[in-house]
């Protein structure tokens, strides 16, 4: 099964990158790679897939923060700047998509 990016995930992932250039803050050194290989449209493997999943279900929080929407202060946040770079909402659903697909598929005799 392949894991290619989609166009929403690259675009919000692109405007993660535009933001960390434009800032110089937000996200890490594993969060700037995810971008890049969301924006070329690499193949992700499942355990990347799983590991997507994972930061966005510890960092959901982060959307309740001053600064992750357009018209706070601070915008963007640290952590808006973080979850564009993992592909943004689009991204959170298409690897909890993803992550299910693989779950049922362990499941199934």
């Amino acid at each position: 099964m392949a894991n290619r990016p989609t166009d929403g995930m690259k675009t919000e992932a692109q405007r993660g990158l535009d933001w960390r250039s434009e800032f110089g803050r937000g996200g890490t050194e594993v969060g700037i790679a995810r971008a890049r290989d969301i924006v070329n449209g690499r193949d992700l493997s499942d355990d990347t897939v799983k590991r997507m999943y994972s930061f966005f279900s510890r960092h959901e929080v982060d959307k309740q923060a001053e600064g992750f929407r357009p018209g706070e202060d601070g915008y963007p946040s640290n952590g808006r700047i973080a979850w564009a770079l993992w592909g943004g909402d689009a991204g959170y659903s298409w690897a909890r998509d993803k992550v299910k697909s693989m779950d049922e598929n362990r499941a199934a005799p």
